[in-house]
């Protein structure tokens, strides 16, 4: 990945791909990892979670960038972060398109207040927006985007443009008509209008909601042109040179599944790929003994073990003489292990004299008995086989996990071999401060350089009627 952070010409690294891969920890080891490589660096993060603000040791992200401490700035590089604030963002763009009186009336308006808040599609929009922003302050050479959680990668793309038509639809476009008139002619158009479409639009929205509908396209009029119109150009900044996406992807087989999907469409849209990014890739130092061989060899070990402990009918029990208690001998009570050793009854034949009393260590005393070396060094190599065996068979089941992400990351490599991959090994724990951010980013240097990124001239072709797209990379 050094390559690509080194260039002065990438000015823009989106990290995309579908929840849960590690977008967010591969963009932010991306941000210190450049930062300390000399460049300006701006992180933006669209995850709620906030763990980006976490790991750079910054106690909260807002929607304005923050130092981050703590960074290496030897080489004059800098990082700032910052989390997408979804609402204040589009309230920036009101505020910033019409007067202040305008600007209140919208704010203020029920619909905006919901559009604005949870809208389909606001959160990638709002993201292209403040990319457009970021950029054209030319404040920083780097922004790192992290893309919006979602069910499917493709949201980030396809959102924006499903919001903007949707401000710029026939809907608005009706509602908006009346106050592009203006005056008498304007309230008349809208009183004939109304009175036709009244009916039906109440009934589908609700009489109140119709009426906050009105008041916010009559104060956004001179606004909804731009929506469409910054979506746009944002849409082609991501298309221009200085942008390089990252696929950001687990070993997993719907995870690659999204992956193969937004690398195809990125083709489609002729949008610079830098390459794939596989997080989490399990290992093993002992990977020549394969799965099948440590499986066996456990089991070798299991049924030595049962050979080892088959009874010996020598050393059975003698049985309990008929009509005895368990505690009972036939000379009377013997104590257990926490009474008098011994019998309390028991007299010697023909005198009536008690007996002597056995000694603690000897057999009859009902006590147990220190085994002999021989038996200590059986249950010593007994143990040792079982811990072993199960050590053999955990060794299989990695074994087997790493034959199953191998299987699935080949998929994935012979449709799109045109793809460098960047595998990063899974860590023990979550990382959560500076120094892990700093070790995936070294992983992610180690891995061979990447070409410089381009868009593809051709499409991946589509899979064939017999062959369903989605199980095109399992």
């Amino acid at each position: 990945m050094d390559p690509v952070l080194d260039n002065p010409r990438t000015r823009i690294v989106v990290c995309c791909g579908s929840g849960g891969v590690g977008k967010t920890t591969t963009a932010a080891a991306l941000g210190v990892r450049a930062a300390e490589r000399g460049r300006k660096v701006v992180v933006l993060t669209i995850d709620p979670a906030r763990r980006l603000a976490q790991s750079m040791g910054i106690e909260e992200l807002d929607n304005v960038p923050r130092r981050v401490p703590g960074i290496d700035s030897s080489a004059g590089g800098e990082l700032h972060a910052m989390m997408l604030d979804m609402k204040r963002t589009f309230d920036e763009i009101v505020e910033a398109h019409s007067d202040k009186e305008r600007a209140r009336a919208i704010l203020e308006n029920p619909f905006y207040q919901s559009l604005s808040a949870g809208f389909a599609g606001t959160q990638e929009y709002m993201a292209m927006e403040k990319l457009g922003q970021l950029r054209s302050r030319d404040e920083w050479d780097l922004i790192v985007v992290d893309t919006p959680p979602s069910r499917s990668a493709l949201d980030f793309l396809d959102a924006p443009g499903r919001l903007g038509s949707f401000l710029d639809g026939k809907l608005i476009k009706l509602l908006v008509a009346p106050a592009k008139l203006g005056g008498r002619a304007g309230m008349k158009f809208l009183g004939v209008g109304m009175s036709v479409m009244s009916g039906p639009l109440n009934k589908l929205m609700g009489a109140q909601l119709l009426r906050d509908v009105q008041t916010f396209v009559a104060a956004m009029d001179t606004m909804f042109g731009g929506f469409r119109t910054r979506a746009d150009a944002t849409y082609r900044l991501l298309q221009a040179p200085g942008t390089a996406f990252l696929v950001v992807a687990a070993p997993e087989r719907d995870a690659l599944r999204e992956a193969a999907y937004f690398v195809e469409r990125l083709a489609a849209e002729r949008m610079p790929l830098a390459g794939l990014v596989l997080n989490r890739v399990h290992g093993s130092a002992a990977d020549q003994l394969t799965a099948e061989r440590a499986l066996a060899a456990a089991e070798a070990l299991s049924e030595g073990l049962t050979e080892g402990v088959a009874e010996d009918p020598a050393d059975a029990p003698e049985p309990t003489p008929a009509g005895t208690s368990e505690n009972l001998a036939a000379d009377g009570i013997v104590d257990r292990d926490s009474g008098q050793a011994g019998t309390r009854t028991a007299r010697v034949a023909g005198t009536g004299a008690p007996t002597a009393p056995s000694s603690p260590s000897s057999p009859e005393s009902g006590l147990p008995q220190p085994a002999s070396s021989g038996e200590s060094s059986d249950a010593s190599e007994s143990d040792a086989s079982r811990t072993a065996a199960g050590l053999l068979r955990l060794h299989a089941e990695r074994m087997q996990v790493l034959d199953r992400e191998r299987r699935t990351r080949d998929r994935f490599t012979s449709l799109h071999p045109e793809v460098p991959v960047a595998e990063v090994a899974a860590l023990p724990g979550d990382v959560h401060d500076l120094a892990g951010l700093r070790e995936i980013g070294e992983r992610l240097a180690a891995q061979p350089a990447a070409p410089a990124p381009r868009a593809a001239s051709t499409a991946s072709p589509a899979p064939s009627a017999d062959e369903p797209h989605a199980e095109r990379a399992e």
